[in-house]
């Protein structure tokens, strides 16, 4: 399968904590380590939870409704997420928790939709996503197949246009749970494109889902896990997130340009000096069969190979050679 250029985005979520300062300037660190999108999560609290809902364990330092209320912005403020986004070269985009989240992304005119894998089982939020007809990333992070079978088919009744990512809702994910099987598992169940949403904190797994043919990257972002907020502690760093970016380009390079090892025609040069030929171990006279004892192996390349060795034994030598020469083709007598 042809790889295309790997889509990354960085998550920043709701590290920004309400600081619309601070996620202005998490888009411009994170467009500065070459990713191609900036995500952020667009929750409107009233509209998605109750007020005594549950928060997550490992995010437990303010009531949740709360915390969404107080980490929100207003419709201007995203404007201006979007207006950063778009001068810095990148797509904005944010996740919607609601119905009335969407309405108010629509708004802004947003490019594409990133459903977070709490919402997979919300059928009436992706009916409403897919009736736009924009592309759609849909995670998988705490569905089992046959909730993220009734999600693709909710949004394929509309459209085609998505990628399935796989995810673990972990945070942050350790290695044993990450995955990357269900890649192909989900390429071959809906015959469409796959990414990753990776919570480790290191690039091996992102590395490995885009050899394995991803073509979504997903990763949390933040200026540090020190950070205050409920995915800064599993995020990226700026210095982490650019080396992945990085090491996912040059992936891309190697994965476009496949090499022919049937053919050494490039190495002709590097041959010449690395490689050895036969050479004398001592004075053979003209015409004197040529023993095993006689010839040795050294550098370089530029003789009778010395793959060659079985061939010239028990030949003749075609002029006197004195030790230690470098044995050319036109010295031995082919024919005796």
């Amino acid at each position: 399968m042809a790889q295309t250029r790997v889509y990354v985005i960085a998550e920043v979520g709701s590290v920004h904590d309400g600081s619309l300062g601070n996620a202005l300037r998490l888009v411009d660190a994170a467009a500065e380590c070459g990713v191609d999108a900036v995500k952020f999560q667009t929750h409107l609290a009233a509209a998605e939870t109750l007020p005594d809902a549950p928060a997550p364990a490992f995010f437990r330092d303010e009531p949740r409704f709360a915390y969404f209320e107080r980490t929100s912005f207003s419709l201007d403020g995203w404007r201006a997420l979007k207006t950063r986004c778009e001068e810095k070269g990148v797509a904005f985009l944010s996740s919607p928790f609601s119905e009335e989240a969407v309405d108010l992304l629509e708004s802004l005119a947003l490019s594409r939709y990133k459903i977070p894998s709490g919402e997979v089982t919300n059928l009436p939020l992706l009916d409403k996503v897919a009736r736009l007809g924009k592309p759609v990333l849909l995670s998988s992070g705490m569905s089992s197949w046959a909730e993220l079978d009734r999600a693709v088919e909710t949004i394929r009744r509309h459209h085609d246009r998505l990628t399935v990512l796989q995810c673990t809702s972990a945070y942050p994910c350790p290695d044993e749970q990450v995955g990357l099987n269900v890649l192909a598992e989900m390429r071959e169940r809906y015959r469409l494109p796959v990414g990753l949403s990776d919570h480790t904190l290191t690039p091996y797994a992102s590395l490995a889902a885009v050899t394995l043919g991803a073509s979504v990257i997903e990763r949390h972002f933040a200026f540090s896990r020190r950070m205050y907020g409920s995915d800064a502690r599993h995020s990226l760093e700026p210095a982490e997130l650019a080396e992945l970016v990085r090491g996912i380009r040059s992936l891309e390079t190697m994965q476009a340009h496949p090499v022919d090892k049937a053919s050494a025609e490039r190495f002709r040069d590097l041959k010449r000096v690395f490689e050895k030929s036969l050479v004398t171990a001592r004075p053979i006279a003209a015409g004197s069969v040529i023993e095993r004892t006689m010839l040795a192996v050294k550098k370089p390349g530029t003789g009778v190979p010395a793959a060659r060795l079985d061939e010239v034994v028990g030949k003749r030598a075609a002029r006197d050679l004195a030790a230690d020469t470098l044995l050319m083709p036109e010295d031995v007598r082919w024919d005796a």
